[in-house]
């Protein structure tokens, strides 16, 4: 868990592209407070379902970009694919802790399967822009587990205990609690903003 990482950075959009991915990222964020309001657990199962699709599919389609053009991916693919996995963890995370009802368990199918084939195509058209709006979304789970965070001190949700599968994986202590994983998950899509974003300006510049 990087516990240096900076909560508080923003990317200002530069153009229209830019202004688009944050637009679209808004409207999800709209979309997740009046569907979710304050039930940051069940909000987590669905969102992070989401948020594990970017890296499997980016990381696939520079993988085969490298093999066409028979050149060195630069540690892409890589971190691309730690990044699926580590929000695979976040979901599998809060499933224990939530218990998603039935209805939240279509809504994942549904919104993975919509949302697998979007970000596919966008990819496809302009990887700068999906990298962008990974960016975004990850700036705004920032800002959600910032918020839940301060319910499950103030005590407006239990702060239960971590699962085990959450203290093996980020090695967090014995008596760790849901407040302790959500500091290490918010660490994580710190992360996972920044690399975006990174990964972004560098396809601008390119």
């Amino acid at each position: 868990m990087n516990e240096s990482v900076d909560l508080n950075r923003t990317h200002a959009p530069h153009d229209l592209a830019d202004r688009i991915a944050r637009w679209f990222t808004k409207f999800m964020r709209f979309f997740a407070d009046t569907f979710f309001a304050k039930r940051y657990g069940h909000r987590a199962v669905v969102l992070e379902t989401v948020a594990a699709v970017p890296g499997m599919v980016a990381s696939t389609l520079q993988h085969l970009k490298a093999l066409r053009r028979m050149s060195d991916d630069n540690g892409w693919i890589r971190i691309l694919m730690d990044e699926a996995e580590n929000e695979r963890m976040h979901l599998l995370t809060f499933i224990e802790i939530a218990q998603p009802s039935r209805l939240e368990r279509f809504l994942i199918i549904l919104a993975q399967g919509m949302f697998y084939n979007g970000f596919f195509l966008l990819y496809l058209l302009s990887p700068r822009t999906a990298h962008r709006v990974v960016g975004y979304f990850e700036e705004e789970a920032v800002i959600s587990y910032t918020e839940y965070l301060a319910r499950v001190e103030s005590g407006y949700h239990e702060n239960v205990p971590a699962p085990r599968r959450a203290i093996n994986y980020w090695k967090l202590h014995d008596d760790a609690r849901l407040s302790d994983v959500i500091i290490a998950v918010r660490a994580d899509e710190a992360g996972h903003r920044d690399v975006n974003h990174a990964f972004a300006d560098q396809l601008a510049a390119d």
